[in-house]
């Protein structure tokens, strides 16, 4: 059996050889009344879908000769995908086949340019319809699987399974249990887009949706994005709005480059917001997206050519990562924490890191703005340096502290894992719990950079209001939300407090000139995250 991703890494140079249409996007039509769905088709037009998957299923007291004039009714602003799903398929019809197909039938005959029939039922539909398809009307022959994705073998049989009922668009949709499971589903588009077979070949779940966005630079036919967030007809399906402003679907082809933030959670992550902005202004053919990675080594490895480009790592892979890279910088191997992986041409990962630079600066021109301080030396030099977390972040951190002279303390909810982080940077080591107690001098400065406090657990904090009022610093590495529980306690304290949002934006520059091999615009950089607080601010993009 071929690699996992060994027919995929062939697709660029294969579709660039064939002239090929863009991959089209298509707005499903959820609403409960006809009138509502035809409304939101004209919301889907103004939006700049292709085209929308009108739902009968959802309907309630659906009457398709009362109902499918008013849905379908000309002028209509988009094509229209008509979908009558049973609950066997993860639909909601419950009913009798023949009335499906009837309805089904109508909607071909009042115009709808588009019928989906669920492979189980095809044959069943087409010797009904028995040479009745108006030639403007393409039928979707489609298959869900919702408990795994199958071997390539497999997809491929399927495909000729629904070719053999004479479908003139194949889909297939699985389900991931594992993000290395969308590459057999990119190498099964690949092989289509080879023989000219049209296909919709998507993944479902978190852990699938890059296949979402990724897949016009395999050739598929379209994907799907909801209206607006809620109105989802799939696990994990993204909206049309941000396939087409946030990750640019319009311009992805077989020669774009593939980067994105490794981690777990990962949907979080405002990355992906920033770094397409920033490549879609220097005009870097590139799309950036989250990875939600469970084993690290075994990602790297399935899609490891040089199309997946680089990567961004955050928790809980930046230790690992220092393992997986081929080369490491060696900043990022004393640090022991790997948060930037670029592939060079010859296919060799090399490890950076840019955590520790963007946090460190940020902190001292932090307390540059606020306080007093002697120009030609760190703030942090002699100070008191607490850092809570034990992770990549937190060594990033401490090294940076240690390189300017401050004097490092590692505080940690598992102790081991302090005491060896302590070690290695000749520090003192604390639990949680001892550091509620901690207050040997005033003007000590805190980093936090553990995930207490990240969103959605917005209301907790590592360390009490009455603790804080011993630090005259505190910086948080979350930047969701931007202001942290802990943040605004210290503030209230009267301490200088210092967001992650501005080392995020710091280390996310100096990935980027690692990414493109271009200087970073810093001004105009900056003016980019002016879009991380609002992401609706950025311009459609028709």
């Amino acid at each position: 059996m071929a690699t996992a991703m060994s027919v995929s890494s062939a697709s660029p140079a294969a579709a660039a050889a064939v002239a090929r249409p863009r991959t089209l996007v298509c707005v499903p039509a959820t609403a409960r009344a006809p009138r509502e769905m035809a409304a939101e088709l004209a919301a889907a037009a103004a939006l700049g879908a292709d085209l929308a998957e009108l739902r009968l299923d959802r309907l309630a007291g659906f009457a398709p000769r009362r109902d499918l004039p008013v849905i379908l009714a000309e002028p209509r602003p988009l094509p229209a995908l008509v979908t009558y799903r049973p609950k066997w398929e993860g639909g909601e019809y419950e009913g009798d086949e023949e009335p499906r197909f009837e309805a089904l039938m109508l909607a071909m005959e009042l115009g709808a340019e588009y019928v989906d029939m669920e492979l189980k039922a095809a044959n069943k539909f087409m010797r009904l319809l028995a040479g009745k398809k108006p030639e403007n009307c393409k039928l979707i022959v489609s298959s869900h699987n919702y408990e795994n994705t199958p071997s390539v073998e497999e997809l491929a049989d399927l495909v000729a399974q629904i070719q053999a009922t004479g479908a003139d668009i194949v889909k297939i949709a699985t389900t991931a249990t594992e993000i290395v499971d969308v590459a057999r589903m990119f190498q099964i588009l690949v092989h289509c887009q080879e023989k000219q077979v049209p296909i919709i070949g998507l993944v479902m779940n978190e852990r699938g949706f890059i296949s979402r966005v990724l897949c016009p630079k395999y050739g598929a036919f379209l994907t799907f994005g909801s209206l607006e967030k809620g109105k989802e007809s799939s696990p994990a399906q993204p909206t049309a709005a941000d396939l087409i402003n946030l990750y640019n679907i319009r311009q992805i082809g077989p020669d774009t480059k593939v980067f994105g933030i490794i981690g777990k959670p990962v949907g979080h992550s405002k990355s992906p917001i920033l770094h397409n902005e920033a490549f879609r202004s220097v005009g870097f053919n590139a799309v950036y997206v989250p990875f939600l990675v469970d084993d690290l080594a075994k990602f790297l490895n399935t899609y490891s050519t040089p199309d997946f480009a680089g990567f961004s790592c955050t928790i809980p892979h930046k230790e690992a990562a220092v393992r997986c890279c081929d080369e490491v910088d060696p900043i990022a191997r004393d640090i022991g924490a790997v948060n930037t992986m670029v592939r060079r041409p010859d296919g060799k990962l090399v490890g950076y890191n840019t955590d520790y630079v963007g946090a460190i600066s940020a902190i001292e021109d932090g307390i540059r703005a606020c306080q007093l301080t002697d120009p030609t030396t760190s703030p942090l030099a002699g100070r008191l340096f607490v850092v809570i977390g034990a992770g990549g972040a937190g060594k990033a951190l401490a090294y940076g502290a240690k390189e300017k002279g401050a004097r490092v303390v590692i505080a940690n909810r598992t102790f081991a894992r302090a005491q060896e982080l302590a070690n290695l940077i000749g520090g003192p080591a604390l639990t949680l719990a001892d550091l509620e107690n901690y207050h040997p001098e005033e003007g000590m400065i805190l980093a936090n950079t553990t995930a207490i406090g990240m969103h959605p657990n917005v209301n907790e904090t590592p360390l009490s209001k009455q603790a804080l009022k011993s630090y005259a610093v505190v910086f948080d590495a979350i930047y969701t939300p931007k202001e942290t529980r802990l943040l605004r306690e210290a503030a209230e304290c009267g301490a200088t407090v210092v967001s992650g949002l501005e080392m995020f934006i710091r280390q996310a520059m100096g990935q980027f000139e690692h990414f493109t091999g271009m200087p970073v615009d810093n001004k105009n950089f900056r003016a980019i995250t002016s879009s991380l607080d609002n992401p609706n601010t950025m311009k459609p993009r028709l």
